[in-house]
């Protein structure tokens, strides 16, 4: 059953209101009927069984709260990844299958071998269609939370934000002797935020890797083959939850 997400104020006692793009999706593609069964999550992940009562002349649904859902697919922990800005639609890959795998935000770099380029008047564009990817890969998987998909931001940044998590792990093609298993079996199982900063096609620069680890950032390596960039976003996403949340 696909997820629908509501702003608090949509919500009065045990009623709900549907309005917005999410109408027609619901009655023309989904064809719900009246009295069928829908999933609603407001802004604070809360998840309601709900069921259709109206399709009014104005546009919106009208639903009733049957009971709050004990259901949660939100990983335990906060998930940020920064992802060195990739050529193409790469980014939008990216963004789906990470958004599927429980990242909490996901925060597009301009790197020193960044390739794309994304000027301020196409940046407002592109991300509207990020945040509206992350939506409907939300929707799809069920999840309780809409990743947020931030503006593109410079390295530097990532370097101010260090600090903030309790661990940063940055797959780097060149490093030899710790890989990302060793690392996460030795964390704690109730960490609570984590960082994963991947590079762009080009890889990192020697700079940007000596920054990393000089402000405390875990440098590993995923096995013995190179990835794409977007690649080895999905893969590092998917071997920590494996370890910290299965």
């Amino acid at each position: 059953m696909s997820t629908f997400y509501i702003k608090n104020n949509q919500i009065d006692g045990k009623n709900i209101r549907i309005i917005g793009d999410d109408v027609k999706h619901i009655k023309k593609v989904l064809r719900y009927n009246i009295d069928d069964p829908i999933e609603i999550c407001n802004e604070n992940g809360v998840t309601y069984e709900a069921q259709i009562c109206e399709y009014t002349a104005n546009d919106e649904i009208l639903c009733k709260i049957n009971k709050i859902s004990e259901k949660n697919a939100e990983v335990p922990y906060k998930l940020d990844l920064y992802q060195g800005l990739p050529k193409s639609d790469k980014l939008e890959t990216v963004i789906q299958k990470c958004t599927e795998l429980g990242v909490t935000s996901v925060i597009p770099v301009q790197m020193a071998r960044s390739v794309a380029k994304i000027s301020d008047e196409k940046g407002g564009k592109k991300l509207d269609r990020w945040n509206k990817i992350a939506t409907e890969a939300s929707k799809q998987c069920g999840r309780q939370k809409i990743p947020v998909v931030n503006n593109v931001i410079i390295f530097e940044n990532i370097i101010e934000n260090i600090s903030k998590y309790d661990i940063v792990l940055v797959p780097y093609e060149s490093e030899e002797n710790i890989s990302i298993k060793q690392i996460l079996k030795g964390l704690k199982r109730n960490i609570a935020s984590i960082a994963i900063v991947i590079g762009p096609e080009g890889g990192f620069s020697d700079e940007e890797i000596n920054l990393l680890k000089e402000n405390g950032a875990q440098i590993c390596t995923l096995g013995q083959r190179i990835l794409r960039t977007e690649t080895a976003a999905i893969a590092t996403v998917s071997m920590v939850n494996y370890e910290l949340e299965l």
